[in-house]
Formats: structure tokens, sequence, C-alpha cells
């Protein structure tokens, strides 16, 4: 059985987790991972209805529908998230997505087409773009975050400063998608020889179905999130930087694994570290602006000491291993031990430590 018909099997979970909370009203960690399982298949529908409309509205208007719909289940989990006042779940799933692109996902795909593959190339001049393009999102959340000290007892300054921020990151993720188009990225050069199974019709059904799902599975999973951090002892930081981003983002994830298998180097990295820059450069300037709207308490681009650390460290390792233009298995699993180091000391992190800026 292939790995995406088990993918698409999880699709009985949408059901199970509805009957399971407004039905049964079974245990809070059961609905839990039933709507986190549901959530999966859900957003590889939205994944693969986007590339199908890619191939009719083409390569440059197609890779919109790629950069706005790529982190489209994660983003409306942590809309629901900031709705319920969990802002620090909200930031830590924003680190945790970008820690997961560059050390799980590209990880897992440069050591699993490292071994099958042995030494795998691809374009440096690309590959430098994106890394001088990760130091930038790292600065991005590094400024407002470390300025915050000495304006932190003036409300409308911190809100003032993210806003300034978020404009700025937001204006130059548009012209890294305008450069990508204009030069002809590794996704644009994918998606022009991919074969259409579907109509356009068809296309925007399955994509307005799934992403209703996506809604009410996602309202269900930040609805059992409090409980099941008192049930299972995990902190709502922990549920953010390592649970979340791997329920919104393991279609992608799956996608980038599949095609450094199959040698295609230079299409992974772009899904990893273009993910990463969408979430870092985009998804949380977004957010900032949804939590105004939203008139609750406000999404500041100010994370804590810990999350900087962490995200600094896996920039600049996911940076150095993509300049050279060539990757091999052994490099995959030094990013993965990365990952691995940083999810045990979260796990570890106790809910009544300090989180200093």
């Amino acid at each position: 059985m292939s790995l995406d018909r088990i993918v698409k099997l999880l699709l009985v979970f949408v059901p199970v987790a509805l009957v399971a909370d407004f039905v049964l009203h079974l245990d809070p960690v059961l609905i839990f991972i039933f709507a986190a399982l549901a959530v999966i298949p859900l957003a590889d529908l939205v994944g693969e209805a986007t590339e199908e409309l890619a191939v009719y509205t083409g390569p440059k208007l197609g890779g919109l529908l790629n950069a706005t719909l790529g982190n489209a289940a994660e983003l409306i989990i942590t809309v629901f998230a900031i709705n319920e006042g969990l802002i620090d779940l909200v930031k830590a799933s924003i680190i945790g997505s970008i820690l997961g692109n560059l050390l799980l996902v590209l990880g897992l795909s440069i050591l699993l087409g490292g071994i099958r593959n042995g030494m795998q190339t691809f374009d440096r001049r690309t590959a430098g773009l994106n890394a001088t393009m990760l130091i930038l999102a790292v600065v991005a959340l590094m400024v407002p975050s470390l300025f915050d000290a000495a304006i932190q007892d003036n409300l409308a300054a911190e809100v003032g400063l993210s806003e300034g921020v978020a404009i700025v990151m937001i204006v130059i993720y548009g012209l890294s998608v305008i450069y990508a188009f204009t030069n002809g990225s590794p996704v644009t050069r994918d998606a022009a020889h991919h074969e259409t199974k579907w109509t356009p019709r068809v296309a925007v059904g399955i994509l307005v179905i799934a992403t209703l799902g996506i809604v009410f599975m996602s309202e269900i999973l930040v609805g059992a999130v409090e409980p099941v951090t008192q049930q299972l002892g995990l902190t709502e930081f922990f549920i953010g930087i390592i649970i979340i981003p791997l329920v919104g983002n393991v279609a992608e994830h799956l996608v980038a694994v599949q095609v450094a298998l199959k040698n295609k180097m230079e299409l992974s990295l772009a899904v990893s570290l273009g993910s990463s820059l969408q979430i870092a450069l985009f998804v949380a300037p977004v957010l900032v602006f949804i939590s105004l709207l939203m008139g609750g308490e406000t999404l500041l681009l100010v994370f804590n000491t810990f999350e900087l650390v962490a995200v600094t460290a896996a920039a600049l390792v996911a940076a150095f291993i993509a300049l050279d233009g060539e990757s091999n298995w052994l490099e995959g699993a030094m990013l993965l031990a990365v990952y691995l180091m940083i999810a045990l000391a979260f796990y570890f992190l106790p809910a009544t430590t300090a989180l200093p800026h």
C-alpha cells in the first residue's frame, strides 16, 4: 500500500472526531488524537487540489496559490488558538514549524535521499539565496523580541513595533515570491510537468470541502489542548513547538522526503526551506494582524530566549549545509540530532519555568 493511500485512509478520523466530540463526549485526549489524525489527510487534499489548480492557472498564479495555501492547515489552527487566547501556543507553533521544516523534514530528506542516492547535488545559487533569506527571517523575529525589553511597559509601542516589522516581513516575502516566479523556481518548474487528474471544478470543490474540514477539526483540536496538557503532563509550550507543527505540516513533510528519495534534492529543499520562510515571513506577520482584527489579546512578534536560541541554531545549521550545493546522509543525521536535542529540551522544560525575553 502506497504512502499516499495510507494518508487518504486517515480521512475516516474526520467523522470519528466529530462523533467523539459532539455525540459521545469522549476523553479529551482521544478527541485530540482523532482530530489531529483527521487534519493530516485534509491538509494533504488542500495541497493536492492546489497542485491541480496550478496546472490550469499556469505556473505564476499556481505558485501564488501554493504560497498562499501551503500552510493553510496550520494557519487555521493558530487562528482558533488566538480566538481562545492561547497566544503562547501560537508563538510556539510558529517556532516549531520553522524548526520542523529546517531540522526534521530537511534532515529526513537528506538522510534518506543520501542513503538511497549517495551524494546529492542542487543549485548553489538558489540554496545560497534561501540561506540568506533564512538568516533574514531569524533577524526579523529577533528584532522585536530583543527590543521589547526596552518598551515592554508601553503597549502602543510594542504593538507598533510588531506591526511595522510584520509589514516589512510581508513585503520582503512578496518580493521573494516575485523573484522565484520570474527566475523559474524548482517548484514552478515541477508544477509544469504535473499531469492533471481533476477538472478545475472538482479541484475547487475539494479545496473548499477540505478547508472547511480543517476548520472544524482545528476547532476541536484547539478546544482539547488545555485538558490534554493537564492529563498528559505536557506543557502548552511543548504541544505548540512539536505536536501542532507536525500535525499541520505532515503532508508537506512527506512530499519533501518523497522527492528527495527520487533524487530531486533541489525540489526537496524548495519545499522544506520554502515552507520555513513562508511561516516566518508570511504566516507569522499575518497572524499579528489577524489577532488585531479579532479584538482579543494581540499577538506580538516577541519570542522568549529558548525559542530564539533554538530557531537561530536551526537556521545556521541548515544554511551551512545548503551553501555548498551538495548533501550526504551524514548531514541529514546531524540535522535530526539537533531536532531531537531541542525537542528533548522543550519536553523537560517545566510549565512553571519563567520564559525570559
